[in-house]
């Protein structure tokens, strides 16, 4: 039987379920690596009107004191499918393409350019548990590892998150209720499950007990064993659909949906993949990911 984040929550709060304490962790190396690659089909067709698919590469690396360096590279264009492969030849297989859209030039190239990678740059040391808390790496190896206790720990975070965007909103959108955010609360809680399986070097136990409670959060799919784009295998889930209404204040937004899908590596407990379809300006992507600690220092990403 699934529950609302909420329920769960509650029942920690109250006694009902108990949380143990936690041991620290030792680091397993010098840093936390996490690289993503970012998949997504350009939003305006080129040449003759075929498609294109960009690709880049984001890493970041952090270390248990909390610094960060990033870095970026973008791997190139190139035509989404064989028919748009057809037309890209059919225009003499071009490597570079430019056009103006809303006043502005857009260019755009199949190579990969030279990226960059350095320390990050205003940021306060330490770990994004997002909801806009920030916690030592001491803070990170405390957190549950049960999974309704740590439900609860995300629960408590998510609604003073909502808690400050509400008073956030007013000065925007002076008609926003609290209802507004908490009709996606089970959403949000998921999410944050998610990023425990990638964001932040947190214990194995930790990540475990987010990925069994990811499972029995309200509306989240299992999908099962799959494969992710890399042909990794792994378990799928499908959170709940995040519902968001136009704003009557802000003339020209449309109400909007985003439908999220996650690919889990179950012996190390980390992300693999992440599918996102929004009906918000079109916009949907793949990303895949490449997570662990590595004594390897910061450097710039392959262009492969």
């Amino acid at each position: 039987m699934k529950y609302s984040a909420a329920t769960v929550a509650g029942l920690v709060l109250t006694g009902v379920l108990t949380v143990p304490a936690q041991a620290a962790t030792p680091p397993e190396a010098a840093y936390w690596r996490v690289e993503v690659i970012h998949t997504m089909d350009h939003p305006h067709p080129v040449g003759s009107g075929y498609t294109l698919t960009e690709r880049s590469v984001i890493a970041e690396w952090l270390t248990p004191e909390g610094k960060m360096w990033n870095a970026f590279r973008k791997l190139g264009a190139r035509p989404k499918s064989e028919k748009d492969r057809a037309a890209w030849k059919a225009d003499g297989s071009p490597t570079s393409w430019t056009y103006r859209t809303e006043g502005m030039k857009i260019s755009l190239s199949a190579r990969p350019d030279k990226g960059y990678v350095g320390p990050s740059k205003g940021r306060r040391d330490g770990f994004d548990l997002g909801e806009g808390r920030n916690v030592t790496y001491q803070q990170l190896q405390s957190m549950p590892t049960d999974p309704a206790a740590l439900l609860a720990y995300a629960v408590k975070d998510v609604r003073a998150w909502i808690d400050w965007a509400v008073e956030d909103a007013k000065t925007t959108s002076p008609n926003s209720k609290i209802d507004d955010w908490l009709v996606n609360l089970d959403q949000y809680v998921a999410e944050y499950m998610t990023r425990l399986l990638y964001q932040n070097p947190v214990p194995f136990k930790v990540r475990s007990a987010a990925y069994r409670a990811l499972k029995t959060i309200k509306g989240v799919g299992d999908l099962g064993t799959v494969k992710d784009p890399l042909n990794r295998s792994g378990h799928g889930f499908a959170l709940p659909t995040l519902r968001q209404k136009a704003q009557k204040a802000q003339k020209g937004q449309k109400d909007w949906k985003l439908d999220e899908r996650f690919v889990v590596d179950t012996t190390t407990m980390t992300l693999l993949a992440h599918y996102v379809d929004s009906t918000h300006r079109g916009k949907s992507r793949v990303d895949t990911y490449k997570v662990g600690w590595t004594n390897d220092k910061p450097a710039i990403p392959a262009a492969g």
